[in-house]
């Protein structure tokens, strides 16, 4: 099976797993499993982040390497009068590209129940602001595929304030080689990040240094690898920004200067533009304004090391997201090269 195919693979499993920010144990458990598999044994810390070592040639720096299980999503902020949900966002969904979408509500008793993501002026022959309500947080409910008429009749469901909405990530891979789901951002990189280990059990190799993998929660609310310590260098593999005053492409690797918290380590971003240059991979360097990582979150806390950030270009972030399989390859080759100090095959 080659990378791409080993990618899908991991992909089909990743994906279809809900993971909103702070409901992570379904993902966890599956990620764990996988890594077994493979023969990998992974810790899950209090937090809820997984986390692996990895024993290098060498121990003279230890290297940290993340990507972010988590997704946004929404929550039951209350229950209408009329049996219908309001919900709260977690995260910064793209609340316009949410209107008709199917979701599941999530209950803390393990229920779960289907229905429909909906403008409150859902209908054209009804409402004559149905064109133009916005589509934003306040103006958005949950019907259910249920019959309830009352907030008594969702109550007897089970269904209360604070239970997870999940919506669909439509996952489809084309034939020209294309990927379009909802949370390519970031379970892209979780994807690719399974692939790169799979690969490497399977080829027997060591990093060069002792290396931590870490999978972690909390991201899209922007504390996700807050709690990382004794690391020399952590390296944030997310998605790449394409659009507005960008190079960035679904085609290319993108290897981010600046993003809103500031520059990332100037000696370590050029280690990796050299590795991508002399590789010959397809790489763009992009300056990301309105984004934030990982090891943003990990620097505040007061990690002491090097930060970069590298990823795949994906279109539309937040919304109905797609990148390409030379972006993904692309991604893998240069977390290998920084790793491994070579391709694997």
């Amino acid at each position: 099976m080659d990378k791409f195919e080993l990618y899908k693979k991991y992909s089909k499993e990743i994906f279809l797993i809900d993971s909103p920010s702070g409901y992570l144990h379904l993902i966890n458990k599956r990620i764990s499993e996988l890594l077994a598999d493979i023969g990998l044994k992974a810790n899950i810390t209090n937090k809820g982040t997984i986390e692996l070592f990895i024993k290098g040639k060498k121990s003279d720096k230890k290297i940290g390497v993340c990507a972010h299980v988590d997704t946004l999503g929404l929550m039951v902020r209350s229950i209408n009068s009329d049996g219908t949900l309001n919900v709260t966002n977690i995260g910064g969904p793209l609340i316009p590209t949410l209107d008709g979408e199917y979701c599941r509500v999530r209950t803390r008793d393990d229920k779960v129940y289907t229905g429909t993501i909906l403008a409150k002026s859902s209908s054209i022959h009804v409402f004559p602001d149905s064109k133009t309500q916005p589509r934003d947080i306040n103006n958005i409910i949950i019907r259910l595929d249920e019959i309830v008429k009352t907030k008594d009749d969702v109550l007897k469901l089970g269904i209360n304030n604070g239970d997870y909405v999940c919506y669909d990530t439509k996952l489809e891979f084309t034939e020209s080689g294309f990927m379009k789901s909802r949370f390519i951002d970031d379970k892209g990189s979780v994807s690719l990040l399974m692939t790169m280990l799979d690969v490497m059990k399977k080829n027997n190799e060591m990093p060069e240094y002792d290396t931590c993998i870490y999978f972690t929660n909390y991201e899209e609310v922007g504390t996700g690898a807050a709690a990382l310590k004794d690391l020399d260098e952590i390296l944030a593999v997310d998605m790449g920004c394409v659009g507005l005053d960008l190079d960035g492409n679904e085609m290319n690797v993108s290897i981010c200067a600046k993003d809103s918290s500031g520059p990332y380590n100037y000696e370590f971003t050029t280690r990796l533009i050299n590795l991508a240059k002399d590789n010959k991979l397809d790489y763009v360097v992009d300056i990301f304004p309105f984004y934030g990582s990982d090891a943003d979150a990990a620097l505040r806390s007061g990690l002491d090391a090097k930060a970069a950030l590298i990823g795949p270009g994906v279109a539309s972030s937040h919304g109905m997201e797609r990148t390409h399989k030379n972006g993904i390859l692309n991604t893998i080759s240069l977390v290998e090269l920084y790793l491994f100090g070579k391709m694997l095959k």
